[in-house]
């Protein structure tokens, strides 16, 4: 097996590669705004890494968010384009359980990444693997005594200490968390994945203007 995992779904653009056993090859660029450029030259410095070519890739995972329109989409339709190209499956997983999985906090604690909009994308966790709560979209102020006396891993944790005052790393997602839990879910017979579709759980920052004047050729 050869696993190529990517995710897009917060401000880290971040590749690698799992043979099955370990992470082989893994790359990760911190830039909000440049999902679109960066991806595709990661994977290729990461296939580089490994001396590995693209066709040598049997499966795919994808993050899936939550997280911004603009930069989710980048990593789905690349996951996507390159399943149908090479024929393999692409497995969707939340890029709050890759966060969850590569913390190490081992009792009940919860997940934060920034949401933009003074909010945050969030759920609860039991331990590293096992999520408890559907992702959700919040102001950290509400969740701060719903929250309270848990460790809160991630950006959005780490952006309001006021509202969670235990605010562990990691602070992005990685692809090789992300890679590793999607071998172990492939290991044990494939359960666990969602379909390689975004999970935005709000409308787009982007809004058509309300006063926008369609012009019609005379």
């Amino acid at each position: 097996m050869l696993l190529l995992a990517v995710d897009t779904a917060t401000p880290a653009v971040t590749v690698a590669l799992h043979d099955g056993s370990s992470v082989v090859a893994k790359t990760t660029r911190i830039d909000a705004r440049r999902h679109g450029e960066l991806l595709l030259p990661l994977v290729d410095t990461t296939l580089r890494d490994a001396g590995l070519k693209l066709d040598a890739v049997t499966d795919l995972v994808v993050g899936v968010g939550p997280g911004p329109y603009t930069g989710l989409r980048v990593g789905l339709a690349t996951a996507e384009t390159f399943g149908f190209a090479l024929g393999v499956p692409v497995h969707g997983l939340c890029t709050l359980d890759a966060l969850a999985y590569a913390s190490e906090v081992e009792g009940p604690f919860a997940v934060a990444t920034d949401a933009r909009r003074k909010e945050v994308y969030w759920a609860r966790y039991d331990d590293p693997r096992t999520r408890i709560t559907e992702p959700a979209v919040d102001r950290p102020a509400d969740l701060a005594d719903r929250l309270a006396g848990l460790p809160v891993v991630g950006a959005g944790a780490l952006l309001y200490p006021e509202a969670f005052p235990d605010a562990r790393g990691p602070e992005h997602v990685s692809a090789a968390a992300l890679a590793s839990l999607a071998a172990e879910r492939l290991a044990a017979g494939g359960e666990g994945f969602l379909a390689p579709l975004p999970l935005y759980l709000r409308r787009p920052d982007a809004q058509v203007p309300k006063n926008y004047k369609v012009v019609t050729p005379k």
